[in-house]
């Protein structure tokens, strides 16, 4: 996946980063050798910036949408308070077993609760109020699933929206691609919310990092 960051930067970030658990390494070797779209594991840097963020808040209710292959909720699972849960939505039956598989061989086993499906239509079924969700899923529905996850975002809640940069295509003139498109509204979208304040953060693909008022 192509980044904004200079390859020579992006090396010296990697020899900086704590090594996260052996079973998040398990996870992305086996994702890169196999996965045809290993591109979109989070990785090293994304995965302990969601285990300092989810750490920080200490959440009893996460929400991720964009399973993958189960790294990030794992990493994201790190902050949950004792008895803390993390639900998770994927689409695709086969990514949601592998994911599933690694959730079974870590400490959150009873605390991570894997949703197969659209996350369209789960979302209305879960009663929830949300401490720190994170979207990374179809980017063509940021805005629908934004709207559909604010009024259960807790006062001072977060939300992390992963790829807004969508491969730097969003600096393009114009902006081509449905995805990249997507991506600027969004941003806009956010930027006129004010129920939120929100700043982006320059990690990989590009985060925005959202804050319930």
């Amino acid at each position: 996946m192509e980044t904004l960051i200079p390859e020579a930067l992006q090396a010296y970030m990697d020899r900086l980063v704590s090594p996260l658990p052996d079973l998040l390494q398990e996870i992305e070797t086996y994702t890169r050798a196999h996965h045809p779209e290993a591109h979109m594991l989070s990785g090293a840097q994304q995965g302990q910036f969601l285990c300092m963020i989810s750490q920080m808040i200490r959440p009893r209710r996460i929400l991720e949408i964009g399973t993958f292959t189960g790294y990030s909720a794992l990493c994201l699972a790190s902050g949950l308070t004792e008895y803390g849960q993390l639900y998770t939505i994927e689409a695709r039956e086969a990514d949601a077993g592998l994911a599933q598989s690694y959730f079974n061989k870590s400490s959150f086993r009873d605390r991570i609760r894997l949703l197969i499906g659209d996350a369209r239509e789960i979302l209305p079924s879960l009663n929830e109020g949300w401490d720190l969700v994170f979207l990374d899923a179809d980017k063509t529905s940021y805005i629908e699933y934004f709207n559909m996850l604010l009024p259960k975002v807790r006062p001072n809640g977060f939300i992390l929206a992963d790829n807004i940069f969508f491969h730097g295509q969003v600096l393009a003139d114009p902006v081509k691609g449905k995805n990249a498109k997507a991506m600027l509204d969004f941003a806009k979208h956010v930027w006129d919310c004010d129920q939120v304040e929100q700043v982006p953060v320059p990690l990989r693909d590009g985060l925005m990092l959202i804050r319930k008022k």
